[in-house]
């Protein structure tokens, strides 16, 4: 998982040794059920080595706290909070709420698979045929001496299948100290309606012609107006309709109603300036009080662990939870397959490429090589958020992984930058009988 290093930027409900909560009683046949690790490969021993790093983080301030999930085969071997929802508050608990700000893509494409196995899209359309302002975009071909951009035409339009892979050429406005991104951080992301939104797009060049480059971007954002435009209805509802409802995912989504408010973990951001994690405001936090204007479909959900977990057990069951079918085990498939064009894959810019043994498939990152990329199985597929939520799914081992904290720029601290990648070294350490 080492592409979130550089990129800026639930399942169970109380399942454990002390039984299962009220909202699975009602369910006869749970999909997913707690055991001891070792009936399904896994050494007790090692799961602790797991619970005394994340405790150790906590214990040295590194993290108010930290909520964590492993299942395999569909049995939750270890789900365990750690230390506060903030540094002077309440405990962390099963069901506190995060914000997960990208690890929302995932969920984005999801909606976008529906509408894909209803015949409303298809992967070679071109973006333009949903959103006709894109119809004439052009390529930066350089900054001039006032600032404006040179650019040329593109060759033609991105398709839908660059725009889900993050190879379409549009921007996003994490790193600003580039001129595109710079233009998309002033005009885009601020944005306060449709209209707006596509228009500051549509006006600012794409990095590279279509399909030449991985440049992560805007590009979720962009489906999840085509969701709107395509339904008729919100994201939100969209969503809920299809997804949340039908997986009982009953904290998900893009607002936090005031009775939940409580349930929130407090939001940090590593500050370079006084070396430390102090309470994080500005354009990164959105207002998640009331339903919004204009869904963020890149970066805009609320969820809880056991939530983002029925997510995910639906899909490495193949689009299925209970009885309930969001895709086809075919479309899921696709999802977590390279979409990536070979003159990105032989290309030696990071993070995407053959010798690093990674793809990007529709709205995941995917192992394709786990001696390059590993420790996680080949097919591996996976995504995080930039408070430091993370997530992978291992179709070869059959398992999944979940991790929720609430640190903006993690990067910042070396003892947690890398949080994600020391959880999969844990975990694959403790899976000490894949065959089981």
């Amino acid at each position: 998982m080492a592409f979130r290093k550089w990129v800026a930027a639930s399942a169970v409900a109380m399942l454990l040794a002390s039984g299962a909560s009220a909202a699975w009683a009602e369910t006869k046949a749970p999909a997913i059920v707690a055991a001891a690790p070792e009936s399904v490969g896994f050494s007790a021993e090692g799961l602790k080595k797991l619970d005394a790093h994340m405790q150790g983080l906590v214990d040295k301030g590194h993290l108010p706290g930290v909520t964590t999930m492993l299942v395999r085969h569909g049995k939750v071997v270890n789900f365990q909070v750690h230390g506060k929802k903030g540094f002077d508050g309440p405990p962390m608990t099963k069901d506190t709420v995060f914000r997960i700000y990208s690890q929302t893509k995932p969920v984005t494409g999801v909606a976008m698979m529906i509408l894909f196995e209803e015949g409303k899209w298809t992967l070679d359309d071109p973006v333009s045929k949903f959103i006709p302002e894109f119809a004439n975009l052009r390529v930066l071909k350089g900054v001039n001496a006032d600032g404006s951009f040179d650019t040329v035409p593109a060759e033609r339009p991105p398709t839908m299948r660059e725009l889900m892979s993050h190879s379409a050429g549009f921007a996003y406005g994490l790193t600003p100290d580039n001129p595109l991104d710079k233009a998309y951080a002033d005009k885009v992301l601020g944005a306060r309606s449709r209209a707006d939104f596509v228009k500051a797009i549509a006006e600012i060049p794409l990095v590279d012609q279509p399909g030449k480059r991985w440049k992560y971007s805007i590009a979720v954002d962009i489906q999840g107006l085509i969701v709107e435009k395509l339904t008729g209805l919100s994201l939100g509802d969209f969503m809920k309709s299809r997804i949340f409802d039908p997986l009982k995912m009953k904290d998900t989504g893009f607002w936090l109603p005031a009775e939940k408010a409580d349930r929130l973990a407090s939001l940090y951001v590593w500050s370079p300036k006084v070396n430390k994690l102090v309470p994080a405001d500005g354009y990164m936090v959105l207002d998640i009080t009331k339903p919004p204007a204009m869904a963020s479909g890149g970066g805009g959900l609320v969820s809880t662990n056991a939530d983002y977990a029925r997510f995910a057990q639906m899909l490495l069951n193949g689009g299925e939870l209970e009885g309930a079918r969001i895709l086809k085990p075919e479309t899921v498939t696709l999802m977590r397959t390279n979409a990536l064009s070979d003159a990105i894959m032989t290309s030696s810019e990071p993070p995407f490429n053959t010798a690093r043994g990674r793809g990007f498939g529709l709205d995941f990152a995917i192992v394709l090589d786990s001696a390059k990329a590993g420790p996680q199985g080949e097919g591996t597929y996976s995504w995080g958020g930039a408070a430091g939520t993370w997530f992978w799914i291992d179709p070869k081992n059959d398992l999944f992984f979940l991790g929720m904290i609430h640190i903006l720029n993690k990067a910042g601290d070396p003892a947690i930058k890398d949080i994600d990648d020391d959880s999969a070294k844990l975990v694959y350490d403790a899976l000490i009988d894949p065959k089981k």
